[in-house]
């Protein structure tokens, strides 16, 4: 049971229920954690327009869910480790991957720097070595990269801050940390 209250179809204000119906609209379903941000259509608008526009930048769908995990692994989120692995088989990477990802790394070098770098960001609240960012660069990542990455733990920050102050019930299949 969530601690905070999980807007529903039924219990939503017209303006609730103008962004869950977009959601479901989209996405085909309407996860949890945005029935929790529904609370406040105002954040729910701020994390979806965040959410959208990053989407547009650099990194591909693979390398966003690489982050994903590795940020809501570092920071104990079970519910976003669920959503980021049932989202990142959704992208084509695969189990082992995935449990790469979550301890830090990855099975692909040039991903390995990426996904090492995310989870420097969070347990170094983004204190980051010169060196990390030397090495994010000479793998061959941009500063727009750069930027693209720290948006995105930034991003799943929230999220695993929202899902473990709600308690959110997982409504994805459930991996456990």
């Amino acid at each position: 049971m969530s601690r905070i209250n999980i807007v529903t179809t039924a219990t939503a204000t017209s303006e609730q229920q103008e962004l869950l119906m977009a959601i479901q609209a989209k996405l085909g379903m309407v996860p949890n954690f945005l029935k929790v941000f529904a609370n406040s259509p105002s954040a729910l608008r701020a994390f979806l327009g965040l959410h959208s526009i990053a989407g547009e930048g650099s990194l591909d769908a693979q390398t966003r869910e690489r982050i994903a995990l590795a940020v809501a692994q570092k920071n104990s989120c079970e519910y976003c480790v669920s959503a980021h692995t049932a989202i990142g088989r959704g992208t084509g990477l695969d189990y082992a991957e995935m449990e790469a990802n979550r301890n830090g790394t990855s099975n692909n070098t040039k991903a390995a720097v990426i996904v090492r770098f995310a989870q420097s960001l969070v347990e170094h609240q983004g204190e980051v070595t010169t060196s990390e960012l030397v090495e994010m660069r000479d793998a061959g990542y941009s500063e727009s990269d750069i930027v693209e990455v720290i948006t995105h733990v930034g991003m799943t920050l929230l999220t695993t801050i929202l899902g473990k102050a709600a308690r959110l019930e997982i409504d994805f299949p459930k991996v456990s940390l």
